[in-house]
């Protein structure tokens, strides 16, 4: 498929500059926090301000690992596996929620946006599916085929005990 690469480079670009947009912005919000001493519930300002920030360094710092990941699948031209598969499965869960909470607190806009970056996502981990070849596709009665086509059959291999009776090696004698 001739789509997956660009879909995986555009992926990487869309999330880094989704880091350094949510960076920037709890960076943002909690300097005016810090400047106006805003207070909820009777927190302490300093403390509403620091947690801001550190919260919107490590989501971007998450968005950095997820677009590390969409990196190397457009690199390797291989579907993620293992830690880094689940890195972008997890960036499709964030999204999908992220998306619904955005339609109530931000519009349409950027719910669409969300859809826009989950969708992205999706296509990039559905694309690197594996891929049904020859010797995996069915054969005419429903079961697997061989490299020829033919359907596979269950064959027996005969256990072999090792010893002087079946021909193996000999045990060693002093």
């Amino acid at each position: 498929m001739v789509v997956r690469r660009p879909v995986a480079g555009v992926l990487t670009i869309v999330l880094l500059v989704e880091a350094i947009g949510i960076a920037l912005l709890n960076w943002l919000l909690g300097v005016v926090v810090h400047r106006q001493k805003m207070s909820l519930a009777g927190l302490d300002p300093n403390v509403m301000s620091v947690s801001s920030k550190a919260g919107g360094v490590v989501f971007g710092l998450y968005f950095v690992l997820c677009a590390l990941a969409a990196l190397l699948v457009a690199v390797r031209d291989r579907s993620p596996s293992g830690f880094w598969r689940i890195v972008l499965i997890s960036a499709a869960v964030v999204h999908g929620l992220l998306g619904a909470f955005a339609v109530g607190l931000a519009g349409w806009g950027a719910f669409a946006y969300m859809m826009v970056v989950l969708g992205l996502i999706v296509l990039t981990l559905m694309t690197y599916d594996r891929r049904v070849g020859p010797a995996d596709a069915p054969s005419a009665d429903g079961g697997p085929a061989g490299a020829d086509g033919a359907p596979r059959t269950a064959q027996r291999v005969p256990e072999r005990a090792e010893g002087p009776e079946s021909g193996g090696p000999a045990p060693a004698t002093p």
